[in-house]
């Protein structure tokens, strides 16, 4: 069973990484649809609270980074 903030981490990306999906496929733009579809997943596969919360903020900023 994951933690409290395990949960919360999990619940927090998949909702950036929905809006960043909607947003790439509303504009046909790749990246946030790649990037987005990859915050929604991952915290499947990671336990760690820290894990969770250090990729998806690395993941976060990358679609402000490589925005188009």
């Amino acid at each position: 069973m994951p933690s409290p903030g395990a949960l919360f981490a999990s619940l927090v990306f998949g909702v950036v990484g929905f809006a960043a999906f909607m947003y790439g496929k509303k504009h046909a733009v790749v990246v946030p649809m790649i990037v987005g579809a990859a915050l929604m997943v991952f915290p499947y596969f990671v336990t760690e609270t820290w894990v969770i919360w250090a990729v998806g903020s690395v993941l976060t900023l990358a679609i402000w980074y490589f925005r188009g």
